[in-house]
């Protein structure tokens, strides 16, 4: 059963959360009411179409997935946070541009799941102290939440045209965090669509994977196949569009307007480790475990096991002009 405190309190505690939460370190934060998610019907046509590819886990604990009352019996809210991990990178000499692959900028830094939910579990304790009967459960991407559908919700910032979280100050550089409660608090406004009539992202997709405003198919974006699609080669047809994207892909991002004037982070956690933004696929090649362990140590790029890795720097080399 859902913690129903007086118009007051739950005010006041809106507020003083708000505040805890920026103190902790994210930068956007609003509150979405607990309501079963708009997009359930387009996730299981998404789902039975296909369009996840390899990514079977998307289809588990659907019910949970869609309807944050599943995933927390009696939840009555959801506070959603934002993180902006926009960085600026160095460029690579163009005499060894050849023998580089870049990196998504969310995977530069520090595995952010764990910085995530470090945060999420602070603010946690600090509402069940406010809040002593507050049931709370955190998430972030790796559970069941479709987490973008609630920041739009709760006015972090309005799902794109190409399915990421845009937010008119900060842009789209965000990682996304949710603290599902039984405390009914005040909800946000939601944000405002503001992509208007531009297709940017929809025209600089190499593969097509934004087939339509707001509709992604996973199975020819960038990111899962240099990530998410670990057994045997690419697609032959998908591959000379990768690119020189070693792991993940920035491409729809770094086209779009909202992202033109983005601040730069200023959590040193998310600086990135490899300031070009990029790693020397001639040494990727050569790893052993143990310099992948080594070199990739807190690092999110360890979704992918090292043969998955070296496959991708195989097909960048080859993207690249180089035989591998």
């Amino acid at each position: 059963m859902s913690l129903v405190p007086t118009i007051l309190d739950a005010h006041r505690i809106a507020g003083d959360m708000k505040r805890r939460a920026r103190e902790l370190g994210f930068d956007l934060v609003g509150i979405a009411d607990a309501r079963p998610s708009a997009y359930r019907d387009y996730l299981r046509h998404w789902l039975d179409d296909g369009q996840a590819g390899t990514m079977g886990y998307l289809a588990k604990r659907f019910e949970e997935r869609t309807d944050p009352a599943a995933y927390l019996p009696g939840a009555g809210s959801v506070i959603c946070v934002a993180i902006n991990y926009h960085t600026p990178l160095e460029n690579v000499p163009e005499r060894e541009r050849t023998n580089h692959g870049r990196v998504a900028r969310y995977a530069l830094g520090d595995d952010y799941h764990e910085l995530i939910k470090t945060r999420l579990h602070a603010l946690a304790d600090w509402l069940r102290e406010v809040a002593p009967d507050a049931v709370t459960k955190t998430a972030v991407d790796t559970a069941p939440v479709m987490e973008k559908g609630l920041a739009a919700r709760a006015g972090v910032g309005w799902q794109g045209k190409n399915t990421c979280t845009i937010n008119e100050n900060i842009g789209s550089w965000l990682l996304l965090g949710e603290i599902v409660t039984t405390l009914a608090l005040p909800a946000d406004e939601p944000a405002v669509d503001r992509c208007g009539t531009c297709t940017r992202c929809l025209d600089a997709c190499p593969t097509g994977a934004i087939t339509a405003p707001y509709q992604l198919d996973a199975r020819r974006c960038i990111s899962y196949l240099t990530i998410e699609h670990r057994e045997g080669e690419i697609d032959p047809a998908l591959a000379p569009k990768v690119g020189d994207w070693l792991y993940g892909c920035d491409i729809c991002q770094d086209v779009c307007p909202w992202n033109s004037k983005a601040p730069i982070t200023t959590d040193p956690a998310l600086a990135p480790r490899f300031r070009t933004g990029t790693l020397d696929l001639r040494e990727v090649l050569t790893w052993t475990p143990d310099d992948y362990r080594l070199r990739l140590r807190h690092s999110a790029m360890k979704r992918v096991k090292l043969p998955v890795l070296q496959r991708n720097a195989r097909v960048v080399m080859r993207n690249n002009g180089n035989e591998t």
